[in-house]
């Protein structure tokens, strides 16, 4: 007897995804919130954590076992375009003017976040690591977990309050982009040890990927500049194909070599110029694709793997959850706050550069998937670290508030960073 056809289950489940995370998005949006915090309620909300819990039968019927590879193929497609939009608006030259301070306080967002993180993870090996994973692989993993910043979250939060050209928001642009950027190559590094059977395997993925950067760089960004200049008198549907086939071929590399396909993405986004008119055509149009169509099925992909009723009977998971919102608010708003305000920085601003800088997001949640899919961490302590994700990001709101005044009631901004992420 064939297979029954899993298209009518895809057709049923996609939009109601959609839908549904529009409507958390437009809720908090409402509240003063990112939308990224409403879609990713709206996953958890879709998931076994209220969905499954209230009425399983219907989670079961929209989402039956058939349609979830192909909402997690559609997700995984989102998420590469994100991470290439993500590259294409990191602008390292926000550093200008600020290179300095933007330094210390990114390394500082990262090295006390790293510091706190290892010494948690040590902690929580025995509690929480899943049977055969080393000691090294899980606390490096719960380490990076805890120094990362969501660089496209922190755009949009200073463009709704209209900080984003101010002093004050240049130098959070410049400090989370020297922060992506470090902490995108640390998760590379855990990646690659985590798949390597040997340190052999790990030497040689880390000279493979310290190749292809050589080559996407001295080779590829030139290619693709000289192609940019051109560009204007080829059709925007050959642009369309040429970018996206490239961040394709990019991530396809680096999960050749051991270092996840969204590196590969990234660092070709990274590597597109940027001031071309069909460039920034073509990635308007994959973006206006990916954010409201395609990343609300990472989302519920994210929720179906949460599950906040199974922390329910156990206090101590709730004790250590306390203990990763701590270590995560103390390492990463702490650290970045000390390091703005030994640069000379007034405490008010100190303190709201912290803010952004512990806003995890979307990008958080990327990176705990990875771990999740490699076995590095179990569903357990992916909950946890999805709800210190999505409380770390609702805090950042409520604490520009608080520092810099309300955001301003205009109309829908108009922006071009990664928006609703």
């Amino acid at each position: 007897m064939p297979a029954a056809d899993p298209l009518p289950d895809v057709l049923v489940a996609v939009p109601a995804v959609i839908l549904a995370c529009q409507t958390g998005a437009w809720l908090m949006r409402r509240l003063g919130q990112p939308p990224v915090v409403g879609e990713i309620a709206t996953g958890i909300v879709l998931g076994p954590s209220l969905l499954g819990w209230i009425w399983p039968a219907g989670l079961h019927w929209l989402f039956p076992d058939t349609v979830l590879p192909y909402i997690g193929l559609l997700g995984n497609l989102g998420l590469l375009a994100f991470m290439f939009l993500v590259g294409l608006e990191l602008d390292l030259g926000t550093l200008r003017g600020h290179s300095r301070t933007a330094i210390t306080v990114s390394q500082a967002s990262i090295a006390l976040p790293l510091v706190l993180g290892s010494l948690l993870g040590l902690g929580m090996y025995g509690s929480f690591a899943p049977h055969g994973v080393g000691r090294a692989d899980f606390v490096l993993f719960i380490a990076v977990s805890m120094s990362i910043t969501a660089f496209p979250v922190l755009a949009r939060i200073l463009t709704d309050r209209g900080l984003y050209r101010t002093p004050l928001g240049a130098l959070a642009m410049a400090c989370a982009a020297t922060d992506d950027v470090t902490a995108w190559c640390l998760l590379a590094v855990v990646v690659a040890l985590s798949t390597s059977g040997s340190p052999y395997e790990a030497v040689t993925a880390a000279l493979l990927t310290a190749g292809f950067l050589a080559l996407m760089v001295g080779l590829g960004r030139p290619l693709l500049a000289r192609w940019a200049s051109r560009a204007g008198r080829v059709p925007d549907g050959i642009g369309m194909v040429v970018l996206f086939s490239g961040l394709c071929l990019s991530a396809l590399i680096t999960d050749r070599i051991g270092v996840h396909a969204l590196f590969g993405a990234f660092v070709f986004g990274v590597i597109t110029p940027r001031g071309s008119r069909t460039v920034e055509r073509c990635a308007e149009q994959l973006r206006a694709v990916t954010l409201p169509v395609l990343l609300p099925l990472f989302f519920v992909v994210t929720g179906l793997r949460t599950d906040v009723s199974a922390l329910a009977g156990d206090p101590v998971q709730w004790l250590w959850g306390l203990a990763v919102l701590a270590v995560a608010v103390i390492g990463k708003w702490g650290g970045s706050a000390g390091a703005a305000r030994a640069t000379g920085r007034p405490w008010r601003e100190a303190l709201a550069i912290g803010a952004l800088m512990n806003c995890r997001g979307l990008t958080e949640l990327v990176v705990l998937n990875v771990g999740l899919e490699l076995g590095v961490i179990g569903q357990d302590l992916f909950t946890v670290l999805v709800l210190m994700a999505l409380l770390t990001t609702v805090v950042t709101s409520v604490a520009l508030s608080r520092l810099v005044g309300p955001a301003p009631a205009t109309e829908e901004p108009q922006v071009h960073e990664v928006q609703a992420a």
